[in-house]
Formats: structure tokens, sequence, C-alpha cells
């Protein structure tokens, strides 16, 4: 009993450290790099940005991701590990001793229960949080910062209406300020400001734009100019009425000022989507079919796309036991010491399985495809999957 305890630590120590190797590497490598191209997406150059903010969206993101890394850093472990002891005999040791193949890997099923613990945890409280998390942190940044969402070379398209372009910026200022102010797709209006500064009045949730020498093209002709505005000194000729430029009355003006709402920011950011809503409400609007969030009625596509969510959360929380029982008999069955070998395994099973759950998403809303159903399809078929495989390797 002494050495089976020894082997017992022996195989769930090196299991172990592998998948926490395999999650580490598989964040930092594959996930930080798609972190901040999504931060500069949404919170702008990231070399202007606070170290302490930069750590939060990292903070906010890397939980979402262990929905996918722990798992699949699991199977790359086993697949590792089991082969090497395979190609090294060492397995074929452990059989000839009489203790049968359940009883060998029963440290592996003992980590990958606990491991589904962990993904039970994150799928279920901790990835809805840190998503809402995410947006709160760019409307906090904003309502700090205003200027923040001007950036440099860039067109900014989060305030509805408005498509803003910055030349350059330095802190508050703003040089080379190109605006247009559209209404229903259409543009309504054209700014061009050779220098703009943002204002900040504290308590206030919106923030002035205040431009300076300044030149408007608007298609509304009777519509008075801004305080200070001064035509063009000399009429131009009639133009054609082919000519697009005769819809545009230009005016110029040394100074004046747009209110931005951020209140309006503030609505875009609160909106919910199915996958930031807690287990909880998403429980409660299946039971009523009443919306969280409006408190209106559901209609039943929506209450599907809830179903599947739900069913996407507690199906995603066994991968990790899964991937366990289908991984253990490709590992001895390969018999390939290579980390190639076993990398490219586990991307293998892992693909297939994300395959399945992406169509089973894509029907969320397709109430007659039973979307919440199929979403359980790849785990209960991978298991089956990997219970044979093991039934078999098991009466060698």
């Amino acid at each position: 009993m002494p050495r089976l305890r020894i082997f017992d630590r022996y195989i769930f120590t090196q299991v172990a450290w592998s998948t926490i190797m395999g999650v580490l590497i598989l964040t930092g490598v594959m996930v930080l790099g798609t972190v901040f191209k999504e931060m500069e997406r949404l919170l702008g150059d990231t070399s202007t940005l606070p170290l302490l903010a930069v750590l939060q969206f990292i903070s906010y993101v890397v939980p979402y991701s262990l929905i996918f890394t722990i798992p699949w850093a699991l199977l790359t472990a086993i697949l590792l590990v089991f082969g090497r002891m395979s190609a090294d005999n060492e397995m074929t040791a452990l059989r000839m001793t009489g203790m049968p193949m359940w009883r060998i890997c029963m440290p592996v099923f003992i980590l990958a229960i606990a491991m589904s613990g962990v993904c039970f945890w994150v799928n279920i409280h901790l990835a809805p949080m840190a998503k809402t998390k995410i947006k709160q942190l760019f409307y906090s940044m904003a309502l700090d910062d205003p200027a923040m969402l001007f950036q440099e070379g860039k067109v900014l398209e989060k305030f509805p209406g408005y498509r803003i372009y910055t030349k350059k910026r330095k802190d508050k200022k703003l040089w080379g300020v190109e605006i247009v102010q559209t209404t229903l797709g259409n543009m309504e209006r054209y700014i061009r400001a050779e220098r703009a500064e943002v204002e900040v009045t504290p308590g206030v949730t919106d923030f002035i734009l205040r431009l300076y020498d300044c030149q408007i093209e608007t298609t509304k002709p009777d519509e008075p100019p801004p305080p200070g505005a001064a035509t063009a000194a000399a009429v131009p000729a009639a133009p054609q009425e082919d000519d697009p430029s005769a819809k545009f009355q230009p005016v110029y003006f040394k100074e004046t000022a747009l209110t931005f709402p951020l209140s309006e920011l503030k609505a875009k950011t609160e909106r919910v989507s199915n996958s930031m809503k807690s287990t909880t409400d998403l429980w409660r609007e299946v039971q009523t079919e009443v919306s969280v969030v409006n408190g209106q009625p559901m209609t039943k596509p929506l209450v599907s796309a809830v179903r599947t969510e739900l069913s996407l959360r507690y199906s995603f929380s066994l991968v990790a036991l899964v991937f366990c029982l289908v991984g253990i008999p490709l590992a001895i069955t390969a018999q390939r010491r290579e980390t190639s070998i076993g990398f490219a395994l586990s991307l293998l099973v892992a693909v297939s399985y994300q395959v399945f759950v992406i169509l089973a998403s894509n029907l969320a809303e397709k109430r007659g495809a039973y979307p919440h159903l199929l979403m359980w399809v790849p785990t209960i078929l991978f298991t089956l999957v990997g219970a044979r495989l093991f039934y078999k390797l098991s009466k060698k």
C-alpha cells in the first residue's frame, strides 16, 4: 500500500503541475494577446492608460478565459504525462502488478473532479460577473477622464449620431478634430476644428468639447449659425443642382462648443446580454418569462436563448471531467512522449468539442431546434466516446 500511495502522489503531482503550467501558458500566450487588442478597442491607447486600469482590465478578462483554458490545460497535461509513461512502458509495468486501469487513473479522476468544481464556480459565478465588470470599467474610466475617448488617428463612434476623428491629443487638448454629425445614417453636419479642448464640470455627467478656429458645413441652410460664427467673405457662385456640395453651407467661427452626454454612453454600457446575467437571474427569467432587466415579458425566442445560456454554463462545467475520460485512452494508445503530439491531440479534441458548442449557440433563439438540449450533445457524445475507449483500454 505505501508504494501505491507514492505512485498516486507521483501521477497526481505530474498531471497537476502540468495542468497549472498549461493554464498559465495558454492564458498568457493565447489570451493576453487578444486582451490587449480588446483593451485598445475599448479603452484606447494602452500606453497612456494608468497601470492600475490595465491590471484591472486583465484581472476581469482572465477569469472569463479560465472557462476554456482549464479543461484544455488538463487535457494537454493528461496526454503528455500518460503518453510519456506509456512510451516508457511504465503503464505496462503497472498493469503487470495486477492493478486495474481505473485504479491506476484514480488520482487523475480526483484531479479532474476538482477541476470541474473550479470550472463550475467560474462558469456559474465568476465569468458573468467579470464580463459585467469589463463594461463598467470602460464607463468609469470615461467618466473620470473623457479625454481618453479621443485617440490619435482613430475615429470615435461611441456617441450615437457622431463620428469624431482626432489627429493629435495631449492630455485634454486635441488638434485636427473632424466631426461628422448624422441623423438616421445621413450626414447632417461636418465640423473641422484646428484645435479643441475637453472641459469637465465636477458633479456633471456630460462633458463639453470646446472647438476653436472651426468650419461647419451643414445641410440645414435655414438654421442660424452658432454664436460667434461668420459666413464666408465672398459668396460663392450658385452650384449646379447635381453638385453634392450644393447641400452644404459653410460657416466659420472662432470658438464654439458641443456637449456630449456620457449618460447615453452609460446607457449603452448598462445593456445586459445573457452572458452577463447571473445564473440566478437566468433561472428567474426561465421560470417567469419576464426580463430581469426591464421587467417586460419575454418572447419565446428570448426565453430559448436564456435556456441555451444556462445549458452552456452547466455543460461547460463538466468539460474537464469529460476531457479526462477521453484523454487517458488517447494518450496511452498514441504512446508518444513528444510534446508536439500531445498538444496536437489536445487541440484536435478541444476544437471538435468547440465546434459542437458553436453550432448550438448559433441556434440559441431557434426554439424549434431545442438549442438548450443541443448544448449537451458534445458533453454526452464525448462522455460516451471516452467511456467506450476507456472500457476497451481496461480490457487489453
